[in-house]
């Protein structure tokens, strides 16, 4: 008789998922600490013009972004008159209406107050579209309006009320 027993050829030993849970939950919170959202995509030129006296905005969440500027380069086959682009997306002028009702939708009841409308314009673009966007926010009373500068990497802007 021997001593050794031949190994019975075919198991597998189990595996042990009993770590699993953690490493889910490890990759899950690593993910969720790391993405950065997206921010809009602009499909606009948008050289912001320089300003001197500047106001560095608190609360990003309580903004509102109208980026008005000729097509980029990428999007030429919209033309190369000035456009205005709401969320990532071309609109018209008609269509600012629709956008401050539905962001002011999104927002709690008690942050709509302080909303504040950042106009992003390309230091090229025609005063006209500028002043039809004004004209709209008027007609929606967003008389909070922040025009965009070039000044530093911080949202800053000035202000008209």
């Amino acid at each position: 008789m021997s001593k050794f027993k031949k190994k019975k050829s075919g198991d597998l030993p189990a595996i042990s998922t009993a770590s699993l849970p953690d490493i889910v939950f490890m990759l899950l919170f690593f993910f969720m600490v790391a993405t950065v959202m997206r921010q809009n995509t602009l499909k606009i030129e948008n050289r912001l013009p320089a300003a001197n006296q500047v106001e560095k905005l608190a609360k990003r969440n309580l903004l509102m972004y109208i980026y008005a500027g000729k097509p980029s380069s990428s999007y030429k086959q919209y033309g190369s008159l000035s456009r205005i682009q709401l969320n990532d997306k071309f609109a018209g002028v008609d269509e600012i209406k629709a956008f401050i009702a539905a962001e002011r939708a999104a927002k709690r009841e008690e942050e709509v107050p302080f909303l504040t409308t950042v106009l992003s314009v390309d230091k090229e673009t025609n005063m006209g579209l500028v002043s039809d966007i004004k004209q709209e926010l008027r007609e929606v009373n967003a008389l909070k309006i922040n025009y965009k500068t070039r000044k530093g990497d911080a949202l800053q802007g000035v202000r008209d009320n």
